[in-house]
């Protein structure tokens, strides 16, 4: 999607200080009973649907002002052109919300999932839809539905401050917290990230994580990219010009990671699989490779692995010897 650079640091101390802790305290007193592994795709699917409907919005307005020159609003290939997902009417933010306190209010959610990825195809399999089910409170995700409304994340003004970047990272975060351990599964603290990138700098190449998690490594990979874009410590020499690439063996885990680079416009390649046992990208000579491995999991199977190709530079015996 088309985005401006971020002009502040999405985790950064500064950043978290303000709307973000409020907008957190909101939703989680609107999370009741449910666990917060289960709450955190209810709300973050939502804070996705409301940035695509925000940009999808801008542009849609501003064809609504061109229609005498030719511009046609509803064309989908008018927000293509310009790398902007389009949003069916049934799945627009506007329906929604008016829809917010009706009973049927998850079904219309998960319709507007649908509807999303069948449009797109670049998010196929990647929302959650499962906003009908019985056991989430309606009445409690139609006041979700008004509280996120109050924000707006995916207008010019909003992407230049990276609202939603800001958010999504804020979010997963007391989600990473109030999972505990489990946590650790898809998020990374930001300060440790953070090290990691600076310590590589990687400024051009291809960037390889085998257990990417929610894809913060990436994200970090990128924005450490723009600051230094703008001269610091290379005279402005540094740019954009990393490919990226990610496996994730957990699938709620892996579509948090689609959302995460797609909501920040980055493109990469992100496979669902078992990196050890399954690798999708078994060719790939990679420049970079930053990863915080689950080291809490014991039964990975290394003793299958002893004869792997991978091993051509040193063997993991203490990690086989432990299978």
């Amino acid at each position: 999607m088309a985005r401006k650079n971020k002009t502040a640091s999405p985790g950064g101390t500064g950043a978290h200080l303000g709307f973000e802790a409020k907008l957190w305290a909101a939703a989680d007193a609107l999370r009741g009973s449910m666990d917060a592994a289960e709450y955190k795709h209810v709300v973050l699917g939502l804070i996705f649907l409301k940035y695509i409907s925000d940009v999808f919005e801008e542009q849609h307005a501003k064809l609504v002002a061109e229609k005498a020159e030719g511009a046609d609003p509803e064309d989908p290939d008018e927000y293509r052109a310009q790398n902007i997902f389009w949003v069916p009417p049934e799945a627009r933010w506007a329906h929604l919300l008016a829809q917010a306190r009706q009973p049927t209010i998850g079904q219309l959610v998960d319709d507007a999932m649908a509807a999303i990825e069948r449009h797109n195809p670049a998010l196929k399999g990647v929302l959650p839809k499962d906003y009908a089910r019985p056991a989430l409170d309606k009445q409690r995700l139609g006041q979700l539905i008004d509280l996120i409304s109050n924000i707006r994340v995916g207008d010019e003004e909003a992407r230049a401050k990276d609202v939603l970047g800001r958010v999504y990272e804020y979010f997963l975060s007391q989600f990473a917290s109030a999972e505990g351990k489990k946590g650790g599964e898809f998020y990374t603290p930001h300060c440790v990230v953070r090290l990691l990138v600076e310590m590589i700098e990687p400024y051009r190449g291809r960037v390889y994580d085998p257990c990417c998690g929610s894809a913060g490594m990436f994200v970090q990979s990128v924005e450490f990219i723009r600051a230094h874009a703008s001269g610091n410590g290379n005279g402005g020499r540094a740019r954009a010009d990393i490919s990226i690439y990610g496996q994730e063996s957990n699938y709620t885990t892996w579509r948090l990671a689609k959302m995460n680079l797609a909501i920040r416009g980055i493109e990469g390649q992100i496979a669902h699989g078992d990196t050890f046992h399954n690798d999708r990208f078994p060719d790939l000579k990679a420049d970079f490779i930053l990863a915080n491995p689950p080291f809490n999991v014991s039964d990975w199977g290394g003793e299958r692995l002893r004869d792997d190709k991978r091993w051509k530079y040193g063997v993991l015996l203490a990690a086989l010897s432990l299978t």
